[in-house]
């Protein structure tokens, strides 16, 4: 299925505001990246740089640069993370591949991405913006585009997870490329789909392409949202303050959103508070699993922030 983000803005008194979005071709069949090699393992930033991150982080936003690093009257786009992640493995990728190849796909953007966040690779260069939509230095982006919920389902279980290795604190800087038109010492895209039709999973894909010794971590914290999650998944019988910020956070939603009915918040997670849950995913295109697990507790978080008008 597909879905489609429709920003909503006043309307100009006497009209309708009309925008038209211009897509670019798909990666696997426009034109072929031309990204030059670059080191899996980048120097980090100086102390007196804009940002110093301790460990790698999932930022809320994404600042994404809509042409070439050097192209100065190309328009800046603040994207939220997971956004931007199912808004790259769409252009790049197609939602009919086996699930492990989507897996491993995404897996490759999310370090890619969390790498360039985290060795402030632009910033250090002077500019003002995360990373490039530019296919000749970076990731196929393209604004406005139509998400795939195949694609969607993926990223919002994985969105946390990046690619490393022993003895590194960054994520790796997992290049890739289509693997027909052209070549490059990381992961094939069309290769990691034939290896998923033989039924590989994910991280043998990505150890094919990456090295034998790479493993998977999280991310430790996660910047913008109000309160931290505690790492225990909510559901049927759970109590506590965690339970008590869903609930609170789900009725001020509700607000906006009436389909979510509101709940005591009283700290109890109840049939109630299950119920609010499962509409609340339902809506935001989340499976419908009634519990509230890390990805779950983010999304609510960043709604709650939108419309309580906190960001």
């Amino acid at each position: 299925r597909s879905v489609q983000r429709a920003p909503l803005a006043p309307a100009r008194s006497g009209g309708f505001n009309v925008h038209n979005v211009l897509l670019a071709p798909h990666a696997l069949w426009g034109e072929p990246s031309s990204r030059p090699q670059e080191e899996e393992v980048k120097p980090l930033p100086e102390p007196e740089g804009l940002v110093v991150l301790p460990e790698p982080v999932i930022p809320e936003f994404i600042v994404v640069h809509d042409g070439r690093p050097d192209d100065a009257s190309a328009q800046n786009y603040w994207v939220r993370f997971k956004d931007y992640v199912k808004n790259v493995a769409c252009s790049e990728i197609y939602s009919t591949w086996r699930t492990e190849a989507i897996k491993a796909n995404v897996l490759a953007i999310l370090s890619f991405t969390l790498n360039r966040v985290y060795t402030e690779w632009y910033r250090g260069k002077g500019y003002d913006f995360t990373i490039t939509s530019s296919t000749a230095f970076d990731q196929s982006y393209s604004h406005g585009r139509t998400l795939f919920e195949e694609i969607g389902v993926v990223v919002d279980d994985l969105f946390t997870t990046y690619v490393t290795k022993e003895g590194i604190a960054q994520p790796l800087f997992t290049q890739y490329c289509d693997g027909r038109r052209t070549q490059c010492q990381g992961l094939s895209q069309w290769g990691s789909q034939a290896l998923g039709e033989q039924g590989w999973d994910a991280v043998s894909i990505l150890r094919k392409y990456y090295g034998s010794e790479i493993y998977l971590k999280s991310a430790e914290k996660v910047e913008g949202v109000p309160l931290s999650y505690g790492g225990e998944v909510l559901a049927l019988g759970s109590e506590g303050e965690a339970v008590r910020t869903v609930q609170n956070q789900l009725n001020r939603i509700a607000d906006n959103f009436p389909a979510i009915p509101k709940t005591p918040a009283d700290g109890v997670y109840g049939p109630a508070t299950q119920e609010a849950v499962t509409e609340f995913q339902k809506i935001f295109h989340l499976p419908q699993t009634g519990s509230v697990d890390f990805a779950v507790w983010y999304e609510i978080s960043n709604v709650y922030v939108a419309v309580a008008e906190l960001a």
